[in-house]
């Protein structure tokens, strides 16, 4: 019985973390803890039981993909060229930045989770991005004094700046593109 209602407790933690991603994401940062919890099919008190609180489920929501992000980060640190293999892990932050409505300004603004949650967060993908930069700026692709933390700024910048867009992601996605590019001028 025991295992049972661990098994149920992991499927519902599961359910509620999805559902709470696909929400923020919709919503921003302001997404309803009931709406969450009626669309992940639980009652308040089991979406409160397990994130005692609004920061603990974005806690959740943000680190589950800032790991992903790290793991494509190493996935990529081998890659035949490293412009390329910068450039798709800038642009898969951007795809996750562009659509967590939540993310970009809760890590700008400070807004909803705490100083050493947002350094924390920043600290974890700068790290995980650091090794790409390295070899993008030995490959010649960036110059050697673009740090991982200019870039996750610069994406996060992208996200704030497209978030009420039409089609924020589009959008985000032409301005990193513009900025890969560089505006093509001679300074």
């Amino acid at each position: 019985m025991a295992d049972q209602q661990r098994a149920d407790a992991r499927r519902n933690y599961a359910r509620i973390l999805a559902v709470a991603e696909q929400e923020v994401a919709a919503h921003g940062a302001d997404a309803s803890l009931e709406r969450i919890a009626r669309v992940a099919g639980v009652g308040s008190a089991t979406v409160r039981r397990h994130f005692p609180g609004r920061r603990a489920l974005l806690r959740a929501v943000f680190a589950e993909r800032i790991e992903a992000l790290s793991a494509r980060a190493a996935a990529l640190t081998d890659a035949a060229d490293p412009a390329a293999a910068l450039r798709d892990w800038l642009a898969a932050l951007t795809d996750y930045a562009a659509s967590a409505r939540g993310m970009a300004d809760a890590l700008a603004q400070d807004r909803l989770t705490e100083p050493e949650d947002v350094q924390s967060c920043a600290a974890k993908l700068a790290g995980a991005l650091e090794p790409l930069v390295e070899r993008a700026a030995r490959a010649g692709a960036v110059t050697a004094d673009v740090t991982a933390a200019d870039l996750i700024t610069l994406v996060t910048g992208i996200a704030l700046a497209t978030e009420h867009h039409p089609d924020p992601a589009a959008e985000a996605h032409r301005l990193l593109d513009l900025t890969w590019r560089g505006t093509g001028s001679a300074a």
